[in-house]
C-alpha cells in the first residue's frame, strides 16, 4: 500500500521485536544448473565418486557451520544443523540420487531430481512441516553448490537482505552486525530460518508476499520485526524514528512504570544461553526449558547432569530468580529413548505434567532431586520449579508431593539442598477458572499464552487452517488471563507465552495484572523501555476497555489508540 507521503508498505508476519534500515540486497538462491551432456557420456560410477566427495564436503562443511552456530546462537539452535547432516546420509534420498544416475544424469542434476518428490511432499503438508521443505531446498542446493564449486555471494554491509525464502544456513551465516535486516517472500514465524534469525536478533519479516518482489535493489527500507512491517522509500520522520527504534540499548537493573509499580522482565531459554540473557539486561530466568536436556539424545540426563545445568543458570543471576520448567514431553515432543502410545490427539493427551506423572515418573523424580540440589547452589540466585499443563488441583498436589518425596530421600542420604519455590504454568481453561484453588496452593502462576491461546481457542497451533483463530490478543485469552490474575491470593503472576515479547502489548498485560514478563532475550530492551513508559492506572484503562471488547479487532483499535 502506498502512503501520501510516497512510502511504501508491506505486511508480513515479524519474527524479531526489532527494526532495521539500509538499502535493498536480493539473496541470489537460484542454482542455475549446466545442459546434461548426451545420456552416452556420462560415466556411471565418476558421477557417483563426485557425488561420494561433495557429500563428505557438505558434512565437514556442516560441523564447522554448527560449531559457529553454537556460538552465536546457542545449542538448541544449532540442532538443526544435525538434521541437515542427516538429509544428507538418508538411505531413501541417497537411493534416489543413485536411480537418477542410473538414469544417465550427471551428478547435479541426480541430486536435483531425487530431491524434486520429497520436497513436493512437505510443501502438501499443513502448519509447520510444509516450512521443513526449506530444510531439504538447504541441503539439496549444499550438495549442488558442492559439485559445482560455486560459493555464496557476499552481502554488502549495512543492507536489508530479501528473499524468496532463507534457509537455515543462509540465515546462520548471516552477521546481525553487518546485515540490517532480512524479509521474505514466503514462510512463517515456525520456520527454522525464522527460529534463527530471532536468536541472532536480525530484524525479520516472513511472508510479505509478492509484493516483495517489486523492491528493487538499492531501495531503502526499514524491516519492523515487531510490526510485522516493511516500509519501502520511507520519509525522514519515518526513518529517523527507526533509527531510534533500532538502538535500543540494555537495561542492565530492574524497571518499573512511570508511576512505581516494579515488573520484572526475565528471559526465557532453552539451552544454556544464560549468558546471552543477562547481556540483554535480564532480571532472571522466566522459563528455562528443559526438554533440551532431554530431547536428541540416546538415554536420559544424569541426576549430576541437570544439577550442573540448573547452577550454572542460578550463578548468572546471583541476585535474580531462575524459574524450571520440569520435564515438558509428548505431545509434539516425544522422547526418542522412550516409547509411548500413539494417540490420535496427542495435544489433547499425555504431555506435561501428565506424563511426567505416569510413564515417565522415574524421569521426573530424578529432575526433582537435580532441582532441589541445584537450589543449594552457593552464590546463586533464588531457583524456582514450575509444573506445566497443570488442568486440576490433584495434579498438581501429586507433583508437589513428588516434589517433597524428593527432598526427604536427599535428606536422609545426608546431600545438601534446599526446596524450591513453586509455581504452575496457566495453560489450559481449566486451570485459568481454578486459578484461585491453584494460587492458593503456589508462589506463582505463570501463563503460557501459547498453548493458552491453542486450548481457549480449540485451534491447533500446528494447523496453518485455523492460523487465524491462533491469536492471544482474542477477548476470550484476554479474560483467562484476567480470571488467572484475580485469584486473590499472594502469589504473584507472569507471562511466558510469546505475547510477552511484544512492546506494543506490554501496557495491557500490566494492566491485566500481569507482575512478571519473560520473554526471548533479544526482545528484553524493547520490553523493559515500554514498561518505564506506561503508567500503572493508565494501563488498568486500557486492560478495562479490552476485556469489554468483543472481537479481536476490536481489541486491535484499542492497542493502536482508536
Amino acid at each position: 500500500m502506498t502512503e501520501p507521503n510516497g512510502e511504501r508498505r508491506l505486511e508480513g508476519t515479524g519474527v524479531t521485536p526489532a527494526v532495521g534500515v539500509g538499502p535493498v540486497h536480493w539473496l541470489a538462491t537460484d542454482l542455475e544448473l549446466p545442459e546434461p551432456p548426451d545420456a552416452d557420456a556420462v560415466d556411471r560410477s565418476s558421477e557417483r565418486e563426485r557425488i561420494v566427495a561433495a557429500r563428505e564436503r557438505a558434512l565437514e562443511t556442516l560441523e564447522r557451520e554448527r560449531a559457529a552456530a553454537v556460538e552465536r546462537v546457542g545449542e538448541s539452535e544449532a540442532e538443526i544443523f544435525d538434521a541437515h547432516a542427516a538429509f544428507l546420509t538418508d538411505p531413501q534420498l541417497e537411493d534416489g540420487i543413485d536411480e537418477a544416475v542410473d538414469d544417465d544424469l550427471p551428478a547435479e542434476h541426480a541430486v536435483q531430481a531425487a530431491f524434486e518428490g520429497p520436497i513436493a511432499q512437505f510443501e502438501a503438508m499443513e502448519g509447520p512441516m510444509a516450512e521443513r521443505a526449506d530444510d531439504l531446498r538447504d541441503v539439496r542446493d549444499r550438495l549442488v553448490r558442492e559439485l559445482l564449486g560455486r560459493e555464496t555471494a557476499a552481502i554488502p554491509s549495512g543492507s536489508v537482505l530479501l528473499a524468496d525464502r532463507l534457509t537455515p544456513s543462509d540465515t546462520a551465516g548471516l552477521d546481525p552486525d553487518s546485515v540490517a535486516g532480512v524479509a521474505t517472500v514466503t514462510g512463517g514465524r515456525t520456520a527454522h530460518a525464522a527460529i534463527i534469525a530471532r536468536a541472532l536478533g536480525l530484524p525479520a519479516v516472513v511472508g510479505v508476499g509478492e509484493e516483495l518482489r517489486a523492491l528493487e535493489a538499492g531501495t531503502q527500507v526499514v524491516v519492523d520485526g515487531e510490526r510485522g512491517r516493511v516500509i519501502a522509500d520511507p520519509d525522514p520522520e519515518t526513518r529517523n524514528r527507526a533509527e531510534r527504534d533500532r538502538r535500543v540499548e540494555p537495561i542492565a537493573e530492574p524497571v518499573e512504570t512511570a508511576d512505581g509499580r516494579p515488573i520484572e522482565v526475565a528471559a526465557n531459554v532453552g539451552g544454556d544461553d544464560f549468558a546471552a540473557a543477562a547481556t540483554q539486561g535480564a532480571d532472571g530466568i522466566g522459563l528455562f526449558r528443559t526438554e533440551f536436556l532431554f530431547l536428541d539424545r540416546e538415554e536420559p540426563p544424569t541426576e549430576d547432569e541437570q544439577c550442573e545445568a540448573y547452577a550454572d543458570a542460578l550463578e548468572t543471576f546471583p541476585d535474580g530468580r531462575v524459574i524450571v520448567r520440569t520435564i515438558d514431553v509428548g505431545g509434539d515432543k516425544p522422547l526418542p529413548y522412550r516409547e509411548g502410545a500413539s494417540e490420535r490427539n496427542p495435544f489433547l493427551g499425555a504431555r506435561g505434567i501428565r506424563v511426567a506423572l505416569e510413564e515417565l515418573s522415574d524421569l521426573f523424580e530424578t529432575q526433582l532431586r537435580a532441582i532441589c540440589r541445584a537450589a543449594a547452589t552457593e552464590g546463586g540466585g533464588e531457583l524456582a520449579v514450575m509444573f506445566p499443563m497443570i488442568a486440576t488441583v490433584e495434579e498438581l498436589e501429586e507433583a508437589q508431593a513428588r516434589l517433597e518425596a524428593a527432598a526427604s530421600a536427599l535428606a536422609e542420604e545426608g546431600i545438601e539442598y534446599e526446596r524450591p519455590t513453586i509455581g504452575v504454568m496457566i495453560e489450559t481453561p481449566s486451570a485459568a477458572f481454578i486459578a484461585d484453588e491453584l494460587a492458593a496452593r503456589v508462589d506463582f502462576l505463570s501463563i503460557g499464552t501459547n498453548d493458552l491461546t491453542q486450548y481457549v481457542m480449540a485451534a491447533d497451533r500446528e494447523n496453518e487452517r485455523v492460523a487465524d483463530l491462533q491469536d492471544p490478543l482474542h477477548p476470550a485469552v484476554l479474560r483467562a488471563i484476567d480470571r488467572t490474575t484475580s485469584h486473590g491470593s499472594d502469589a504473584w503472576v507472569g507471562v511466558c507465552g510469546e505475547l510477552a515479547g511484544d512492546p506494543a502489548v506490554t501496557e495491557l498485560l500490566m494492566g491485566l495484572g500481569v507482575d512478571e514478563l519473560s520473554t526471548s532475550p533479544i526482545a528484553i530492551p524493547a520490553v523493559k523501555r515500554r514498561v518505564r513508559e506506561v503508567e500503572a492506572s493508565a494501563a488498568r484503562a486500557l486492560a478495562d476497555r479490552a476485556l469489554e471488547a468483543g472481537t479481536r479487532d476490536a481489541v486491535a483499535r484499542l492497542l493502536d489508540g482508536e
